[in-house]
């Protein structure tokens, strides 16, 4: 069986088609474009309605240009509107995502557990990001990922422990750590297990292995989580901490549960810790409500952050949604403005940041066929000389994009 596996959203669908591919390679399937494959997974999103769409959009390109393939539908946009995906073209089953874990099982047997038959390069990602936890039980106006992956669930944390050391023994040196909700890891167990835990466990381990924490809710990212991740050579000096907006007004609006000034402390409490970790964040632009006063108050605090980079959502409403039924409601095209405006100040900050570590000595490790690197604080560069892929390397950072082996 030939097969391949498309991907859309966030790292947590990543790290499921991940899986999934683990499942199908464990079962004798072999990795082919979706033009050529016998079966096609599509994992999709739908946190915007263009995440719809381009769902929509993929699975009928790849049935006209494959006549013959059996696709599969699987992830949030399944999930929330199973009969319209199953109408699509050469759709033989929708998966919602609680099954997501066992759909492999479709396909046979498989020879083995899953995570023994990834290899760094799978999927042409030299890093494994692999999921820890699923779910949500927050409840942000504008969010219906809640709808779609249900309440939160954590892996056991020996559980975890395993499939990183089958990660390490496959030969991964890098591995993110991801979650729908992952500062909530454990709190569903009730066994005394937490992200703080885990992140110990992963702090201490012995083998040359990077592990890169994914996002992080601002109020699940403690002192204590911070102190561990400056004190170990296992954690990536990497946070990504989604603000939403510099407006308590709106951000009270959103449901989210801090505000502007604790963001603000949280971040000078991590550059305090870490000089020179990267803080990425995102940034909802457009809300329902937003006026000059608000926009204002989120231009302004983004400009006073020390970020790294932003990634800026124009909102648009997610139907079932709270915020779908707020007013006023923000014109399109002065949403599109305040978003390049954002973008704007993202990248600065973003050239700012690259500018502060020209000259800067930096463990990264080799990716992309050892023509570029990966820093643990997130910079990446292309080599001056080519070497193989998944290897670590000592660079020095010779401008914004480019770096020399160092000696």
């Amino acid at each position: 069986m030939k097969y391949a596996v498309v991907t859309f959203g966030c790292r947590v669908n990543q790290a499921d088609s991940l899986m999934i591919e683990d499942g199908l390679r464990a079962r004798g399937g072999v990795v082919s474009t979706a033009e050529d494959a016998d079966v096609v997974v599509v994992n999709t999103c739908s946190v915007t309605a263009s995440a719809d769409q381009a769902a929509r959009q993929t699975v009928r390109r790849i049935a006209r240009v494959n006549p013959d393939v059996r696709v599969v539908v699987t992830g949030c946009y399944a999930t929330r509107q199973p009969a319209d995906v199953a109408s699509l073209p050469n759709v033989i089953r929708v998966v919602a995502n609680d099954a997501k874990d066992a759909l492999a099982d479709m396909f046979g047997s498989g020879d083995g557990p899953c995570g023994q038959t990834l290899t760094p390069g799978v999927a042409g990602r030299t890093a494994l990001t692999l999921r820890v936890q699923t779910g949500c039980d927050e409840a942000c106006s504008y969010c219906i990922i809640p709808s779609t992956r249900g309440t939160g669930r954590s892996k056991p944390l020996a559980a975890v422990v395993e499939e990183v050391r089958r990660a390490v023994d496959a030969g991964y040196r890098e591995i993110a750590i991801t979650g729908v909700h992952l500062g909530s890891f454990g709190r569903d167990r009730g066994d005394g297990s937490s992200l703080l835990t885990l992140v110990q466990a992963l702090a201490d381990w012995k083998a040359d292995v990077l592990f890169r924490i994914s996002s992080l809710e601002p109020m699940d990212c403690t002192p204590q989580l911070i102190k561990v991740m400056s004190e170990s050579a296992r954690i990536a000096p990497h946070f990504h901490l989604p603000l939403q907006h510099g407006s308590d007004e709106m951000l009270r609006a959103m449901r989210r549960p801090y505000t502007s000034s604790y963001y603000r402390q949280l971040i000078d409490r991590i550059r305090t810790a870490l000089p020179d970790a990267a803080v990425g964040s995102d940034v909802i632009v457009g809300f329902p409500g937003e006026d000059e006063r608000h926009f204002d108050e989120l231009t302004s605090l983004l400009e006073e952050l020390p970020l790294t980079h932003l990634h800026v959502f124009p909102y648009s409403d997610r139907p079932g949604t709270d915020a779908s039924r707020l007013f006023p409601k923000v014109d399109g095209r002065l949403v599109r403005e305040r978003a390049r405006i954002v973008r704007d100040i993202g990248e600065r900050k973003s050239r700012r940041f690259k500018a502060s570590q020209v000259g800067r000595c930096l463990r990264a490790l080799t990716v992309d066929d050892g023509q570029s690197v990966v820093t643990g604080n997130y910079l990446k560069l292309r080599l001056s000389t080519s070497v193989g892929r998944n290897q670590w390397v000592d660079v020095r950072v010779e401008s914004a994009d480019c770096a020399a082996l160092s000696s």
